[in-house]
């Protein structure tokens, strides 16, 4: 058996009710395609608009190589001007992509264009929300988010390719230990089932991003997401009512983190082989136990 991906459920528009009984409450992803379409943004926003509004401020750029042991989690690769980049991905096909960078920081302005989904739910966190830039063909690694909230990630000016796992399944993604990224030896979209067993009979949801769509990810979902086009997208995030999930996030962002860091800086390459290893042995566990 192979892994099962299904077709993401898509709904036009939806009632604060609806949602909350369908997919807050059963942390179910579902694309809102109809969210984002009353915003400014759903006509302004492209990619020389946000060229022109954000200009030449450096950004923080990330490639598809695999995670530099020694680094602490989120190195970038290199720097370059906004606009630079923005030329680059028009233009040309680049694994570079742009993550946890704000540009409404440097383009005020932008914060006029969108709003958060107050209707749906409470407990948005961001008054500068993060955006993410890719080219065509760059890849967002599996993971999930170590904040552990609620996110509406709703994409601009071309298509990305979303897949999505239940928090269940880590073990079988092959989790890194004392991270929140899997295995980067093997590729989520055509996986080597021979190399990597506990990915067979994973389940999944798969989801196609165009202009204006929004993605309800529940927290604690993993994801994995290819740029089809150069593009852009905006999530916005929000806390779940659980205090257990909270806890877990205070627990992923301090000292989990801090551990992660200090063992990084401390063993380099012997502490990443080791949680590679960690990471197989815990996933062939966990298929023998599905079994």
């Amino acid at each position: 058996m192979a892994l099962h991906l299904t077709p993401i459920e898509i709904v036009e528009n939806i009632s604060p009710e609806e949602f909350q009984e369908k997919y807050l409450k059963t942390r179910k992803p579902v694309v809102l395609r109809n969210l984002a379409r009353d915003w400014p943004a759903f006509n302004k926003w492209n990619l020389d608009y946000m060229k022109e509004v954000v200009g030449n401020v450096e950004v923080p750029l990330y490639d598809s190589a695999k995670a530099d042991p020694a680094a602490p989690i989120n190195a970038a690769t290199t720097q370059m001007p906004f606009s630079e980049y923005i030329n680059l991905i028009q233009d040309t096909p680049t694994d570079l992509r742009i993550f946890l960078f704000d540009p409404i920081k440097y383009a005020t302005k932008l914060l006029d264009d969108y709003r958060a989904p107050k209707q749906l739910m409470g407990g948005f966190l961001d008054k500068y929300p993060n955006m993410f830039f890719g080219g065509k063909g760059s890849v967002t690694f599996l993971h999930y988010d170590i904040d552990m909230a609620h996110i509406f990630h709703t994409h601009f000016h071309g298509r990305k390719h979303v897949l999505l796992f239940d928090y269940k399944w880590k073990a079988r993604l092959y989790r890194i230990p004392f991270a929140t990224y899997a295995l980067e030896d093997f590729d989520i979209e055509n996986p080597d089932f021979d190399k990597f067993p506990a990915l067979k009979g994973v389940e999944g949801v798969e989801c196609f991003l165009e202009h204006g769509d929004t993605l309800f990810m529940p927290t604690g979902w993993w994801h994995w997401m290819k740029y089809l086009d150069g593009s852009f997208s905006i999530s916005l995030r929000a806390w779940d009512k659980s205090w257990r999930v909270k806890a877990h996030s205070l627990w992923n962002l301090t000292l989990r983190r801090q551990f992660d860091n200090f063992m990084k800086a401390r063993f380099k390459q012997k502490y990443m082989l080791w949680k590679e290893k960690k990471a197989i042995s815990n996933a062939t566990r966990a298929l023998k136990k599905a079994a």
